[in-house]
């Protein structure tokens, strides 16, 4: 089972979205979010909220395929996430994470017994390229008591 049919089948706002889980590495993670009309906002682009859940579940993709071999020992959460808006988005968008810190330095702090903090970097996309959003959700791995 791949990372996005994971995500897909144990989280249910990505089911709710109908998130498009297009690649899941520890390099990058890319989903996007349909053009549904019961997603839009006022202006008739994606609800911010959307916008936010798809983001945060690219987030959540390249953590899981990152780390996915340190869950016997420790559990990935988010601990704070901050966003901005850019451009209006229309459409089709989509999500592009990369992870702020290298995999082994976080890896690291986990063996030192610590509760190792990362940052997880995204763009959201129109489908003409334009970035109409960024965010930056910070994760730690909370070990397992």
């Amino acid at each position: 089972m791949s990372v996005g049919d994971m995500l897909v089948a144990t989280v249910p706002m990505a089911r709710t979205l109908n998130l498009e889980f297009l690649e899941t590495t520890a390099e990058r993670a890319v989903v996007r979010l349909p053009d549904r009309a019961d997603y839009h906002n006022h202006v008739g682009g994606p609800h911010a909220g959307a916008m936010f859940t798809l983001a945060e579940s690219a987030s959540g993709a390249i953590v899981i395929a990152a780390f996915g071999d340190q869950l016997s020992r420790a559990v990935p959460l988010a601990v704070r996430a901050e966003i901005g808006y850019k451009k209006l988005a229309m459409g089709v968008v989509t999500a592009t994470a990369t992870l702020g810190r290298p995999v082994a330095d976080v890896v690291a702090e986990l063996d030192a017994g610590q509760r190792p903090e990362f940052p997880v970097e995204i763009s959201i996309q129109r489908e003409d390229g334009a970035v109409t959003g960024e965010m930056t959700v910070v994760w730690t791995l909370r070990p397992n008591s």
